[in-house]
């Protein structure tokens, strides 16, 4: 039976549960307590969900863990510091008596008693079999209880063997699924969510930017370039002669092996399995070295190609011409000698970047400060966790001018989705804070199901009173991809509908996109005029950027939505916009970078 309702499964999921896999083993057991970030944390207390639920535990105290890792995982507060300055760790959404006592005990001792139990009745290996996609807690207990399987490798050996498809409620598709799931799990191995590489990217950069001689300090390779995940971590600085930038650097307190070190690079695994690489260069090759160490390698093999035909050499130490330096101290430079403006490191795929470049076709790309609203917030009055006014302040402070309230449907109901009396209470509720609210509005939305049929999950005479409808497929994942298509555009012809939310329904490293044509969800948007979202939630980053790509090209409009759920979750747009300029959007090709007068006549014409 398939699960209508990812929050269950996926609020508080990590894409890279390598931070679970030996979190408390490589803190603590070496008798080294070292600091702990918000996704740490956050792993520990999905963990906890996880085993609970393998175990069958009341759903509500699953729940309750599974609500606080996703809270903790996208907070833009650093946990630590608020143990550390004695804040009141309740004031968090989500967040009671018991959870902030297991959180102090976390950040305090570096461990979780109520973990170590639970790994007393279950192998932790056990919460390994979770990451792989369709594995949900129930099978697993069904694969642990009916055929012992605990680890990755006696599941894939239970697939060769054709075992799993003699479980009830298995079969052989399910057994070819998990096949299939095995095999991309193998493949991403090692790879960490853009936003959890943030939590240990960014502290590190500015530690380094603080040590004596240190002049520049930037992150590099995939990470700049805004890729979804990364596997490592490239850093580029410069400094002063005779700096001690490397010895200091491999002092770092949260570094778990040095693979090697040298005066002008080093190379580290961190606590959490993130391999950090240090490379000192030269101000002279500071651009080059940058170039380089951004990337992609396709981008810059294309780079040097365009060198070699005009008798140029680069590579990480500059430009050079028959042996003799002509420049590489700034990136534009490298470019400038090539024939070429600056390509900005998000397009640096070789997808055509040059040829625009060359051309003068470079978009220019959208900037965080450009967006004027969010258009798909959640408040308490469904599945989110502040007050309508609280979400507006937060909004506000983000720079932000208006906000749409678009609450789950009724169909939701784990979700506390609205029927149409509790929805029409909310419109008056939201007309009456227009009212008070200063310097933003907010607008009167629904996120409503499209159910299996293609019907929006609410009638008309209560969706024709809002100012937006937000359309989202919330479960039945698996449909042919005709039919899922079909699905959609019927969804997309209903007269009230405005925007599809997360188009492809992908959870990054957690559930696979359904199958969808999304050229012709996309074609279809432009038929009726309506719009597609780019998700910004750090899980999710849906549309992806060839698809924000075809849409920029078919002139259809992408919202930039945070999917907000508290007042922390404003500070996701940004993920959202590296991956709109990955998919060379401008601000003119994102619906919310209109003014608010500006804005309601593209909502009505959907309405």
């Amino acid at each position: 039976m398939e699960e209508s309702y990812e929050g269950l499964a996926d609020a508080g999921a990590l894409t890279s549960r390598g931070l679970q896999e030996s979190f408390l083993c490589s803190y603590f057991m070496e008798g080294v307590f070292m600091p702990i970030h918000n996704a740490d944390i956050a792993a520990v207390l999905e963990e906890i969900a996880d085993l609970l639920e393998i175990e069958n535990a009341n759903i509500f105290r699953v729940r309750a863990y599974r609500n606080a890792s996703h809270i903790l995982q996208e907070l833009g507060k650093d946990v630590r510091t608020m143990v550390e300055q004695a804040d009141d760790l309740t004031k968090l959404p989500g967040i009671g008596d018991d959870l902030a006592h297991k959180i102090q005990e976390l950040v305090e001792t570096g461990h979780c008693t109520m973990l170590d139990k639970l790994h007393q009745q279950l192998p932790a290996t056990v919460t390994e079999l979770l990451k792989i996609p369709g594995l949900g807690p129930k099978r697993v207990r069904a694969l642990y209880h009916e055929l012992d399987i605990r680890t990755m490798e006696q599941l894939q050996r239970a697939v060769r063997n054709h075992r799993i498809q003699t479980l009830p409620g298995f079969g052989e598709k399910t057994e070819m699924r998990i096949a299939d799931a095995l095999a991309k799990h193998a493949a991403d191995m090692g790879r960490f969510n853009l936003a959890v590489a943030a939590q240990y990217a960014e502290p590190l950069a500015s530690w380094l930017r603080k040590l004596p001689g240190v002049q520049q300090v930037v992150v590099a390779g995939s990470y700049r370039r805004a890729r979804e995940t990364v596997g490592d971590i490239d850093i580029l600085i410069t400094a002063a002669p005779n700096s001690q930038v490397m010895k200091r650097f491999c002092s770092y307190d949260e570094i778990a092996e040095t693979l090697s070190q040298g005066p002008t690079r080093s190379s580290v695994v961190l606590k959490n399995k993130l391999q950090v690489d240090v490379r000192v260069v030269r101000p002279e090759s500071y651009g080059a070295a940058l170039h380089y160490f951004t990337g992609s390698k396709s981008h810059n093999i294309a780079i040097r190609r365009l060198g070699r035909a005009q008798g140029l050499k680069i590579n990480e130490y500059g430009v050079f011409k028959a042996g003799a330096r002509v420049n590489g101290e700034t990136e534009e430079s490298v470019y400038q000698l090539v024939g070429l403006p600056f390509i900005p490191p998000e397009l640096r795929e070789d997808r055509g970047e040059i040829e625009a470049a060359r051309d003068g076709r470079l978009p220019r790309l959208i900037e965080l400060s450009d967006l004027k609203g969010d258009l798909h917030v959640h408040s308490k009055a469904s599945d989110g966790h502040d007050t309508l006014e609280a979400m507006a302040q937060a909004a506000r402070q983000h720079g932000l001018e208006y906000l749409a309230i678009t609450e789950h449907s009724s169909r939701l109901a784990v979700a506390r989705g609205l029927d149409p009396v509790k929805l029409a209470k909310q419109i008056d509720m939201i007309d009456c804070l227009n009212e008070k609210l200063p310097d933003i509005t907010l607008l009167k939305g629904i996120e409503v199901d499209i159910l299996k049929n293609g019907k929006l999950d609410l009638p008309d005479w209560i969706l024709g009173k809002l100012d937006l409808v937000v359309g989202a497929v919330h479960g039945s994942f698996g449909l042919s991809r005709a039919r899922q298509t079909e699905r959609i555009l019927r969804a997309m012809d209903h007269p009230h509908f405005t925007l599809l939310a997360h188009p492809s329904g992908r959870l990054i490293g957690k559930r696979e996109s359904y199958d969808v044509d999304m050229l012709r969800i996309i074609r279809k948007a432009k038929e009726r005029g309506c719009y597609l979202e780019l998700n910004a939630n750090p899980k999710r980053l849906d549309l992806v950027d060839i698809y924000c790509q075809i849409a920029k090209d078919e002139g259809v409009l992408v919202s930039i939505d945070s999917d907000a759920h508290s007042v922390f979750d404003f500070d996701n747009l940004r993920f959202g916009i590296g991956q709109a300029r990955r998919g060379w959007l401008a601000r003119q090709d994102v619906l919310n970078t209109r003014p608010l007068e500006a804005l309601r006549p593209l909502l009505r014409r959907t309405m």
